[in-house]
């Protein structure tokens, strides 16, 4: 699916709810299953997004992940939710995207799908449209690995991909494709969806020839 149509069907699916304000909607494509991440759309968001103290996940024989707070406690919300589904073993694609607060979901919900699929590691794809960063502290290879096939879409001047700071210790995973030109809109119009969509059709269209690139 063109990135365009997929971030037109994660603006437009009905979501489904969940505590601490998560929402997700899933499509299901014969062998193929769509998870959507809705951006932020209340107060108990923006509350999330703004929490971004590190808490450190850990997993028995796993790396720990140092991730934004309010992210993870979102994501643990509604993985239980999504888990039936994305261990469904009649499915054999996964295809994962979010819109801002949904795309920082995204590269989590990417992550569950990675370590508990291994079976579906070359057929998983991620998209965190104007996705803020998640992750935070050191970058061993075989952490960032689990991100090889996720997508950070950045709309040039988008403010909210560039937090939480860098200069914090967060960063992006996977790889950032960055459309549209810089200095043509403010920093908070370039997160807007009508115009992160525009530059997405634009780059389709190929006036934008750049290529994502490895972080």
């Amino acid at each position: 699916m063109r990135m365009s149509l997929l971030f037109r069907a994660c603006l437009s699916k009905a979501y489904v709810h969940v505590r601490e304000g998560g929402d997700y909607a899933i499509e299901r494509r014969g062998d193929a299953l769509y998870v959507y991440l809705e951006g932020s759309d209340g107060g108990e968001d923006w509350k999330n997004n703004l929490d971004f103290p590190v808490r450190v996940a850990t997993r028995p024989g796993e790396i720990s992940l140092r991730i934004h707070r309010g992210f993870l406690r979102v994501w643990n919300a509604m993985e239980p939710y999504l888990k039936p589904d994305l261990l469904d073993r009649s499915v054999q694609r996964i295809v994962i995207s979010g819109y801002s607060h949904g795309a920082a979901l995204a590269a989590l919900c990417h992550e569950y799908v990675w370590r508990s699929r291994p079976d579906l590691r070359e057929r998983m794809e991620g998209y965190g449209f104007g996705a803020p960063r998640v992750l935070w502290g050191a970058r061993p290879p075989q952490l960032l690995a689990r991100w090889e096939r996720f997508t950070v879409v950045r709309n040039l001047d988008d403010l909210v991909t560039h937090l939480p700071p860098a200069w914090l210790g967060y960063y992006h995973v996977g790889k950032m494709l960055e459309i549209g030109e810089k200095g043509r809109y403010s920093d908070v119009d370039a997160h807007r969806a009508e115009n992160l969509l525009a530059e997405l059709l634009a780059y389709e269209k190929g006036l934008n020839l750049s290529a994502p690139k490895s972080m």
